[in-house]
């Protein structure tokens, strides 16, 4: 039943533009990572495409709304720009990067992205923040064990605990950093073809 509950939040919150990552936290501490991981992933494609599908129904006022907002719309374009490749790149860097996609999904078919770069694009590009909020659900179960139990934890779980948080806090920024400069290259790429 909670899976049904947690597969039901993941594909509805994206819709209604709240953020999925308590349910992935919920995953996490239920169903580790395992199958954590595949209930998430058989979720995203849903929650990423029914905006995606109902973004086409609104692409004259979507693409007002571009036009209005045209540096941060730059970003959001660079999705639609090219061949199959680059889209997939560029929209996978769009869901790694800090960008807020929950937007990012009803805008996507206004860039002329294609759905198979931009679903593919989107599977690859959450599986960082996928892993990430498992890890932290886990985390945050072994903490509340740890304290509904009345125990602290032995010396090795503590250093595990924080050597792992350690290790994934690094490895967003790492991944974050990287898709921030690369899309900021793109995006240059893209006005010096316009000049």
């Amino acid at each position: 039943m909670l899976a049904l509950i947690v597969f039901g939040s993941l594909t509805l919150f994206p819709i209604l533009l709240l953020p999925s990552t308590p349910s992935m936290w919920v995953a996490g501490m239920t169903f580790g990572y395992g199958y954590g991981f595949l209930l998430i992933i058989g979720a995203v494609p849903i929650g990423v495409s029914i905006p995606y599908f109902i973004g086409s129904l609104f692409c004259h006022r979507i693409h007002m709304w571009l036009e209005k907002y045209p540096k941060k719309a730059s970003i959001i374009r660079l999705a639609g720009e090219g061949n199959w490749f680059n889209q997939f790149r560029a929209v996978a860097l769009i869901r790694i990067s800090p960008f807020p996609y929950v937007v990012y999904n009803y805008c996507a078919m206004a860039t002329d992205v294609k759905y198979g770069p931009y679903l593919l694009g989107t599977l690859v590009g959450m599986v960082p923040e996928i892993f990430v909020a498992l890890y932290t659900g886990i985390l945050i179960k072994t903490l509340a064990n740890a304290s509904h139990d009345r125990h602290s934890l032995s010396a090795s779980q503590i250093i595990f605990n924080v050597i792992g948080f350690c290790i994934t806090v690094a490895t967003t920024v790492i991944i974050t950093l990287y898709a921030k400069r690369r899309l900021k290259e793109l995006q240059m790429q893209e006005e010096l073809l316009l000049q």
